[in-house]
Order: C-alpha cells, then sequence, then structure tokens
C-alpha cells in the first residue's frame, strides 16, 4: 500500500509539473506569436497534440505546419527535459503526463492523435 501511495504522490507532482510548465510556455512573450500560429494550424487541422506531448503533423497540412511543429516541439522538449531532470524522473513520464493533458484540454473539432498513432477529430 505504501508503494502505491508513493506512486500517486510521485505521479500527482509530475502533472503539477507539467501543467505549471505548460502554463509557463504559454504566458512567456517570446513565445506568445508560435502560440498564436500553434492555435490558428490546431483551429485549421494542421497540427494536433499526440500521446507523448508532442504536436504532430496531419495528414494533407501545408509544409509550413511542419516547421511550426519543429518549433513547437523543441520548446516543449526542452521544458519536458527541465521537469524531467529536477523531478528526478524518466523524460516519457513527463511527455506522457503532458500529452494526456493537451489532449484533455483540446477543444472538440480539432485534431489528436490515439494510442494507436491514428489521427482523429475530438
Amino acid at each position: 500500500m505504501k508503494t502505491a501511495s508513493i506512486s500517486r504522490r510521485r505521479f500527482n507532482r509530475l502533472a503539477l509539473s507539467a501543467l505549471a510548465a505548460g502554463l509557463l510556455v504559454s504566458a512567456m512573450p517570446q513565445l506568445a506569436l508560435a502560440q498564436d500560429a500553434l492555435a490558428a494550424a490546431k483551429a485549421a487541422g494542421q497540427l494536433g497534440e499526440r500521446p507523448d506531448g508532442m504536436v504532430g503533423v496531419v495528414p494533407g497540412a501545408p509544409a509550413s505546419a511542419q516547421a511550426l511543429a519543429q518549433q513547437v516541439n523543441a520548446q516543449r522538449l526542452a521544458r519536458y527535459q527541465e521537469i524531467a531532470k529536477g523531478n528526478g524522473t524518466a523524460l516519457d513520464k513527463v511527455q506522457a503526463v503532458a500529452g494526456q493533458q493537451l489532449i484533455e484540454r483540446t477543444p472538440a473539432g480539432q485534431f489528436v492523435m490515439t494510442a494507436a498513432g491514428q489521427w482523429q477529430r475530438k
């Protein structure tokens, strides 16, 4: 039982860290333009959230969507690495928590990637 409560505590800490990371990234002025472009591309069905906390390019999207995805993913990966290091947690665990939260917050009608790797509208 003690192991389960430690795991739950660690998961909660990790979830809060991932949420804080999302809030921090969205609040930084230098990233505002990228965030606006990301929101527009997601609303247009060009990009979607993946279970690993990254954005992916939806088939049929223009080449500019790929460049935006690379930019956003580089920023996210750097932040996830900081969180993982700060919490002594594996990077893939941080990404999984962030991915779950981002997919949950994705508005209806936008694309999300399933665990099987298929794009679907939420």
